[in-house]
């Protein structure tokens, strides 16, 4: 796959169509046949611009990465005070979540594809280790003590909120409030 090349309208539909069936159905069980046949290409073209479904999956996880951090970071940006900032990835999870109801699809990639040289295994290895120093900087900001350990804690409590996303029990709402606990608990008082 040729990163630098802009994706043509027929490259946005496979990826488009590709995004779809992996998160829906598994990148495993989806062949690059239904893939083109969603997105109204052929198989030639699939190839053509991508090479190998390897790389349309490493595609199609770049784009939906690239969604998440935008959402993320947006989120962060809207956050009246530092210490809001540091539980923001929960509200931008909240938002995520009502569209995307089967969990993360880089945790299930990683279930998937667990050899680490597999470049899509590096992708979502490389979102999870993304949020975690996020977490860490924005705990920075906030002058939360100990900030890479609230940073590991908040990315549990947040991978676990969205490992049972698929589950009726909505654990959101309650990870959340222990987050910005953790986060009180971590920041001196203002005064």
């Amino acid at each position: 796959m040729q990163e630098a090349r802009p994706l043509t309208p027929a490259g946005r539909r496979i990826v488009a169509a590709a995004d779809e069936l992996f998160y829906d159905r598994g990148i495993t069980a989806v062949g690059v046949d239904l893939i083109a046949e969603h997105s109204g290409v052929t198989k030639r073209t699939l190839y053509n611009r991508f090479g190998s479904k390897d790389h349309l999956v490493s595609a199609y996880l770049t784009e939906r990465d690239q969604r998440w951090r935008s959402l993320v970071l947006a989120a962060v940006e809207g956050s009246g005070t530092p210490a809001e900032a540091v539980t923001a990835p929960f509200e931008a999870l909240r938002t995520w979540s009502e569209t995307n109801t089967r969990g993360c699809a880089f945790i299930n990639a990683l279930a998937e594809l667990p050899d680490p040289a597999h470049p899509a295994h590096r992708i979502a290895a490389n979102q999870k280790h993304w949020l975690l120093n996020l977490f860490e900087e924005l705990a920075v900001t906030a002058g939360c003590s100990h900030p890479a350990t609230l940073a590991t804690q908040l990315l549990v409590l947040h991978e676990g909120a969205l490992a049972t996303q698929p589950l009726p029990l909505d654990t959101l709402p309650q990870s959340t409030a222990l987050a910005r606990a953790l986060v009180r608990a971590g920041t001196p008082p203002r005064g």
